[in-house]
This record gives structure tokens, sequence and C-alpha cells, in this order.
């Protein structure tokens, strides 16, 4: 159903209003069961990747290319110009479609793990456009899977799901639960528990490589600031460091992950 919008308080838009507060939107979406998808080619991904659309909320020019896939669920699609659009939201949303859907349970870790071989890790970052930004590097140089831990920036908050194209949505991930003892299982599973660290004591990223670890890989990786914390890094087997100039004491935790994920993902491919 197709319903022209003229009124920014219309409750039934209650989903995507006020969405540069990020409190209310970290309270209401987990607590809702929903998840919000921007941009045409994140909409489709999401459908493609079997998550059921609620209502979605856009210019007329978008819906010929949504509305065939979208009329397959029981999803009401709400049309507003930019001026609405951008009242409701509360910015400029460039890319002029939004749409709701339900999130999917979490699986279990064993469940996530079963055939990876390269697994990110993430502690408690708190970026949602670092998380994004990390999953679509994962999946895009062949990381299997990725586990956050229990304080770690939501993936499917809006702004991480965005960042990351849709990567969220086909990488599979998970809770990292129960933390950080479950680094210990990874040990026992064949896991090489990798710590990214500018520490000068640590291993040259370029002469490391997942063989001699056996092939199965856990990059680890913590919040910009304070990094890792005391806890990981008494699970790690090794510390591995990116050679940087004297310019900088340390990388974006994203472009670090990109450059690891990058070295390490060639290496398991050998």
């Amino acid at each position: 159903m197709t319903i022209h919008v003229h009124d920014p308080h219309d409750p039934r838009l209650a989903p995507f209003t006020n969405l540069t507060d990020m409190q209310l939107r970290m309270r209401m979406e987990p607590a809702e069961g929903i998840f919000l998808a921007e941009g045409e080619k994140v909409i489709l991904r999401a459908l493609d990747a079997g998550f059921v659309p609620l209502s979605a909320l856009m210019e007329a020019k978008w819906l010929p290319g949504l509305e065939s896939q979208l009329a397959q669920h029981d999803c009401t699609v709400f049309l507003a110009d930019e001026a609405l659009l951008k009242s409701v939201t509360g910015y400029r949303l460039h890319r002029g479609a939004l749409a709701a859907f339900v999130r999917k349970p979490l699986p279990s870790v064993p469940e996530v793990l079963e055939d990876a071989k390269f697994v990110v890790v993430l502690e408690d970052l708190v970026d949602h456009t670092n998380v994004g930004l990390i999953f679509r590097t994962a999946a895009a140089l062949g990381a299997d899977a990725v586990l956050v831990s229990p304080q770690c920036a939501d993936p499917l908050y809006r702004r991480a799901v965005k960042v990351s194209m849709g990567a969220v949505l086909t990488t599979p991930w998970t809770r990292a639960q129960p933390w950080p003892w479950l680094l210990e299982d990874l040990g026992e599973q064949g896991f090489e528990r990798v710590a990214l660290t500018p520490a000068p004591s640590a291993v040259d990223l370029r002469g490391w490589s997942p063989a001699q670890a056996g092939g199965r890989v856990a990059l680890l990786l913590g919040s910009e600031g304070p990094g890792l914390s005391d806890e990981v890094f008494a699970r790690v087997d090794t510390q591995l460091r990116i050679p940087m100039t004297e310019r900088v004491d340390s990388l974006n935790v994203a472009a670090a992950a990109a450059i690891a994920c990058y070295v390490l993902a060639a290496g398991n491919a050998d």
C-alpha cells in the first residue's frame, strides 16, 4: 500500500522521526526490534538478505526501483517531498529512501564460527561509523564473520548500516558472549588471537602470515583511544603492528582494520 503524507507529525512515521538523536535511536531500535536501512541499494540488500520490511518512507522518484520487492510484503510505503523528509528525519536524506525492517534473532557464536577461518572481533567500539566501515572492509577483503563485544556499538544502528552499504546485513555476526572469556574458547578452537597495537614490541604485520598460526585467525580491534582492554591482551597469542612514520602515533581503527584485513586475508588465501 502506498500513501502520500504531508504532515511531519503523522504518528505512522514514528520509526523515521528524529534520526539525528542518537540516544533516541539507540533506545528505540533494539527495544522495538527494528532497524533502519537508508538508500535504494541498502534497502534492496536487506530484502535480498531475507529481512522483513514494516514500512518505508521515500520520495516518489525512488519508488520504481523498490516497489516490486516491497510489494511482496505487508509493507506500507509513505511518499513525501524532500522538505517533509528533512522535517521528519532531522537531516537531508541524500539517498531519498528509508525502510524499517524487523531484526532477526542473532545466531549463536558456534553457528557464526562453524566454517570460519578469518574472524574480526570488535571490543567496545563506540563510533557507529567505524563499526560500519569495518564491516564493509571485512566483507570486501574476505573475513568470514565478525564478533562484537556486548558493549560494542550496534551494527544495525542506522548509521552503521548505511556506512557499511549493507555489509552488516550479509556478513555473519553476533555478540561475543561471555566476554572476554569467549576469547579462550577461540583459542581452544584453533584460532590465533591477533591484536593490533602500535607498541614497538609488536611483530611487524608485513612479516607475519596466518600460515604460521595454522590458518584460523581472529583479528582483535579495540576502541579508538583506549584500544583493547588489559583483559583482552591477557588472552592474545600475537601482537601485530602496522609500521608508520613518526608523524603519527596511531591510525583510525577502521583504517587499521582495512590494512590488517588485506594482509591477513591474503595470507589465508595462500
